[in-house]
């Protein structure tokens, strides 16, 4: 699955904030507070959120003769 259906609320991902650095973001009813923080008044935006990485298979387990027909 590429996409959480449950995300946890952080200002790294509201609409209402801008990003300052990588660990603190200029919230319009907060002030400069941290990026992993969050409040009452948080919004998503599915723009600003970058979503992990899928785990890369693992091919290890397979044998040569997984591949014949």
């Amino acid at each position: 699955m590429l996409f959480e259906k449950k995300i946890e609320p952080r200002c790294a991902y509201c609409t209402r904030c801008a990003p300052l650095d990588e660990e603190t973001v200029m919230c319009v009813k907060k002030g400069v507070v941290p990026a992993v923080s969050h409040c009452r008044s948080f919004r998503y935006d599915p723009l600003k959120r970058v979503p992990p990485r899928p785990n890369a298979p693992d091919f290890s387990r397979l044998r040569d003769e997984d591949f014949v027909l």
